[in-house]
């Protein structure tokens, strides 16, 4: 092998790698989500009639737990172990069971990516399990899907963590299932190079995490009437790497009929982060690869791993005789965090599919929080301080080139209060702020008429999330992850929700709900939420949602995140 090839090999492990501080600044945040049971506790569960209530599903009876007015289901499997010789295999559908299986615990979380020095692997990789919770008084039951019942919505979560942490089991949804009346799924899905390993051994195989949400998508279809939902009402959100799933399934030619509606908190289809994002010398980040890209480092961790005898079976079989434990080893999982394009799920990169035109035509709400980089950027701080304009200057021009001294003219570090808070507005709109306007303009642009609904979570004094370090001079804001409390219970904070924001969390509730029932978020006794209309120049037509009197109303994120100069700014 001749010393070229070896370097393009590296380089594109290298571009394949997400930045390691960027993993390091999402295991913090599942550090948080991951002591759910820690945080508000939902209400006393009550033993109902018999036990629980029970659901017959198409593979079997389960018995849910109430909880006074709503009902929980935990563990279901809506696929096998995709373990031994399934590793690595698309999904396929639970094997059948009698009696009642006992539906009142959560099932493992998914192989996680561990911290350094961390002991043994966080999670099974037997975890291909759901959760539903509905408002007591449901039409379900032991002869479930047989009643005339009006049908309810169904929102299913896709959970955030990029690609290599989290669980479904993470969030409480309760509040969604009572207030909203609807039917809520949260699901588990592999991570990691469980979920997102390729090799030339298995060919064009699609990314299985997302292959894993498909088959869920698949269940909720097939099960929602039997737990009162309207299976023809099904809404796919998620937030982070959850709402990038999102993205793809909307281009996914393989999701046609699965969802009819979309919402896409925190992660459009054209997010991306510049160089020098994460911390000096951290490469750009851009959330998919290409398949011949994963393949490759795919060939490379099988040579760390001593598979590379014999055939295509031999390596597989070598690849799916190694431990979990040592599969899970942090160099080998941050490997593996991006779902790669160029197979039967995503023929093409989402971004571009997006571009083109080539995505489900549906009702779709996506937006960002107002403050989005100060949870990554308040994670770095101790790593990679930035105490002076000259280390914000060295910033912009590591990851802006010759384009530095316009972003630093519209972003003096003298108009904030701390260099590092300059660095983190930067972000912010670059990264996230006005990469989801251009999706707006792109799914206006190739959909006109499209019910296109826009956000912005800008509630300032958001309870900051557990496992955030505290930085004097750096307040978090609404900080990326920061909304998700207000619409899920059991998210550890520092503190309680006020009375105010209580109240933006019951107009959230309520939008999000409203939407999932009707394809608009509007509803009786709410401020109305325009359709988004980003024209040339843009409306204040994206909803801003804060606590407080005028905290929810239209308002110009374009403008307010200085997209016009981002949109001419390469990087």
């Amino acid at each position: 092998m001749s010393p070229n090839t070896t370097d393009r090999r590296q380089r594109g492990r290298d571009r394949l790698r997400a930045p390691f501080l960027l993993l390091l600044c999402c295991a913090a945040l599942l550090a948080a989500t991951a002591g759910a049971a820690t945080g508000a506790p939902r209400d006393a569960p009550s033993t109902g009639g018999r036990g629980g209530t029970v659901v017959r599903t198409d593979h079997g009876a389960v018995r849910g737990l109430p909880h006074g007015a709503y009902t929980t289901f935990e563990g279901i499997p809506y696929a096998g172990p995709p373990t031994g010789p399934r590793r690595w295999r698309a999904p396929e559908p639970p094997a059948p069971w009698q009696g009642v299986r006992d539906a009142t615990a959560a099932a493992p979380r998914c192989v996680q990516m561990t911290a350094p020095g961390a002991g043994g692997a966080l999670g099974s990789e037997d975890c291909l399990y759901l959760n539903v919770t509905m408002p007591t008084g449901a039409d379900a039951g032991a002869d479930a899907g047989t009643g005339s019942g009006p049908r309810r919505p169904v929102l299913v979560w896709m959970h955030g963590g990029a690609f290599l942490g989290g669980s479904g089991g993470d969030y409480g949804a309760e509040r969604l299932a009572v207030r909203g009346d609807a039917v809520v799924v949260t699901v588990n899905y592999r991570l990691g190079i469980f979920g997102y390993f390729g090799h030339p051994a298995l060919g064009s195989a699609p990314p299985f995490g997302l292959a894993d949400q498909q088959a869920a998508l698949r269940w909720v279809r097939a099960n929602a009437e039997r737990f009162g939902g309207d299976p023809g009402r099904v809404t796919l959100f998620g937030e982070s790497a959850g709402a990038l799933s999102v993205c793809a399934h909307l281009t996914s030619p393989t999701a046609a009929g699965l969802f009819q509606r979309a919402v896409l908190q925190s992660g459009s289809c054209f997010l991306s982060f510049p160089r020098g994002a994460l911390g000096p010398g951290t490469p750009a980040y851009e959330p998919f690869a290409s398949s011949r890209e994963v393949r490759t480092v795919g060939e490379g961790a099988a040579r760390e791993l001593g598979c590379t005898a014999g055939g295509d079976d031999d390596v597989l079989a070598c690849l799916r005789r190694q431990s979990t434990e040592r599969l899970a080893a942090a160099p080998l999982m941050q490997s593996f965090n991006r779902p790669a394009f160029g197979n039967a799920l995503l023929p093409m990169a989402p971004d571009r599919a997006l571009a083109s035109g080539r995505f489900h035509r549906m009702p779709v709400i996506l937006g960002t929080n107002g403050d989005e980089m100060r949870m990554f950027v308040g994670l770095s701080l101790a790593a990679f301080p930035i105490r002076t304009e000259s280390d914000y200057r060295a910033r912009l021009v590591e990851a802006f080139g010759s384009a530095a001294p316009s972003v630093e003219a519209r972003y003096p570090a003298g108009r904030y209060a701390t260099p590092a808070l300059a660095w983190a507005a930067v972000l912010t709109d670059r990264s996230f702020a006005c990469t989801t306007a251009a999706a707006g303009r792109a799914f206006a642009a190739r959909a006109p008429g499209l019910p296109l609904y826009g956000y912005e979570f800008r509630d300032a004094d958001a309870p900051v999330l557990a496992g955030l370090p505290s930085n004097p001079g750096f307040p978090y804001g609404a900080a990326h992850g920061f909304e998700m409390p207000y619409l899920f219970s059991a998210l550890p904070t520092e503190r309680p929700l006020t009375d105010a924001q209580r109240a933006l969390s019951d107009r959230m509730v309520d939008y999000w709900t409203a939407f999932a029932r009707t394809g608009s978020p509007n509803a009786a006794g709410l401020p109305r939420w325009p359709v988004l209309r980003p024209s040339s120049p843009p409306t204040r037509s994206v909803q801003s949602l804060a606590p407080g009197p005028g905290g929810v109303r239209p308002v110009d994120v374009y403008s307010t995140h200085h997209c016009s100069l981002w949109d001419g700014v390469p990087g």
